[in-house]
């Protein structure tokens, strides 16, 4: 297995763990460090595998962190209707 595929894993794993636990501001801080870490191995998925793995990876990570999709969505509805 490559470094990429092995972060991806441990992020996904990582993030589930913490979406377990209470937190005071609704995990919005958490959110958006794994944001940032997850767009490197996004692009590492990409380069090292196959866009494919990237895009599941993406919809992994948007399952697990649903509220700031919903609410991306929500504004880009607003901006565009």
């Amino acid at each position: 297995m490559s470094l990429s595929l092995i972060s991806a894993c441990v992020w996904l794993i990582a993030a589930n763990l913490r979406a377990m636990f209470p937190s005071k501001d609704h995990h919005w801080r958490f959110a958006y460090v794994m944001m940032a870490i997850g767009v490197p191995i996004v692009i590492g998925l990409a380069v090292q595998h196959n866009i494919w793995f990237a895009l599941v990876f993406v919809g992994m990570g948007a399952w697990i962190m649903r509220w700031p999709v919903i609410y991306l969505w929500r504004w880009v509805k607003r901006k565009l209707g």
